[in-house]
């Protein structure tokens, strides 16, 4: 729990509770370097995850991204540091707290990217992201931008007793292009520790920092999964192979199921174009990163943070009750 020495830089974390949130604010107490705060709706304040945070010592700001400009203004006072890990269908709703929090004076603003790097018009909803650091910009507050990869818990293939829906089992059975483009990955129970130590870095203010584990290939991520389960031969013969035609076709199905099941709809086409940008495009590894996009590389900012790697990962996630509990899990 860190110090609650009021001279220490207050971080209002946005989405505290949902599992990307709940990493930052746990790597942000384990630091010992924040006093840290978590915006909850009123509706959410029972939750096992709040009463988490306020035996931690987290002070919970009651409230909503959408509330006025004078209760926005309430909620950010004091803050030094406002980190946005919102839920995807939120992302348009940053605009007015960042507006207000250049008002008041915050010191630093993070948008929730906390995904894989790439260009605009691949993806929709990394589009609506980049959307909100041109807003950001224009503003002019100062910011860090923050991607993360994949995260691991949606990288190796499910085992068959996994209960999740078919279509997500399938998918992680399924190679897709040639399977041999590098990808970085990252647990997302360690996202905070990367964030806890970027929002305290001056040389990040106004960057892109892209924070991973590991950096490998689809096809060795499924023969890591196929080894640890203790099913690989069945897990071997269930592989199936997307073309690039195949994936670009998922997502346009995808996107006409919007009107049935606007969430699965969107989820599905949201995998789809990842799966192109990754793995036909290339753009989740670090070269395309640092090269292409001018992140900067956390594990050169950081080489002391120990390396987390797929397989030891793997020797967790297949103990699991429910291995893909992140797939099914929309909070």
């Amino acid at each position: 729990m860190p110090d609650n020495n009021s001279q220490l830089p207050l971080v209002l974390v946005i989405g505290a509770t949902g599992m990307t949130g709940h990493s930052i604010v746990k790597g942000l107490l384990e630091s010992g370097n924040f006093r840290v705060a978590a915006l909850v709706r009123p509706a959410s304040q029972s939750k096992p995850a709040v009463q988490e945070f306020r035996a931690s010592g987290v002070e919970i700001r009651v409230g909503d991204i959408t509330d006025s400009a004078a209760q926005l203004k309430g909620i950010l006072t004091g803050v030094s540091i406002v980190v946005s890990a919102v839920v995807a269908w939120a992302l348009t709703g940053q605009k007015e707290l960042f507006r207000i929090a250049k008002e008041v004076g915050v010191q630093r603003v993070v948008p929730c990217d906390f995904g894989t790097p790439g260009k605009h018009g691949v993806r929709k909803l990394h589009d609506e992201k980049l959307a909100i650091h041109d807003f950001i910009e224009d503003l002019g507050i100062p910011h860090t931008y923050i991607d993360v990869g994949w995260w691991m818990q949606l990288t190796l293939p499910l085992p068959t007793r996994s209960k999740v829906p078919d279509v997500w089992k399938e998918g992680s059975w399924t190679l897709h292009g040639a399977g041999d483009t590098k990808m970085l990955v990252t647990d997302l129970r360690h996202i905070g520790v990367f964030v806890a130590r970027i929002i305290a870095d001056p040389r990040t203010l106004d960057r892109s920092v892209i924070a991973w584990e590991e950096e490998l290939t689809e096809l060795e991520t499924h023969e890591i999964g196929e080894r640890a389960s203790g099913e690989a031969d069945v897990l071997k013969a269930k592989r199936s192979h997307a073309s690039v035609d195949d994936i670009v076709k998922l997502a346009g199905e995808a996107e006409a199921g919007v009107a049935q099941d606007p969430i699965l709809a969107l989820m599905t086409r949201s995998y789809n174009q990842y799966m192109y940008s990754m793995h036909v495009l290339g753009e989740n590894s670090l070269e395309y990163a640092t090269k292409t996009l001018g992140y900067l590389d956390a594990r050169e900012l950081y080489p002391d943070l120990p390396k987390y790697t797929l397989q030891e990962f793997a020797k967790e996630y297949y103990v699991l009750e429910e291995p893909g509990q992140e797939y099914i899990r929309y909070d």
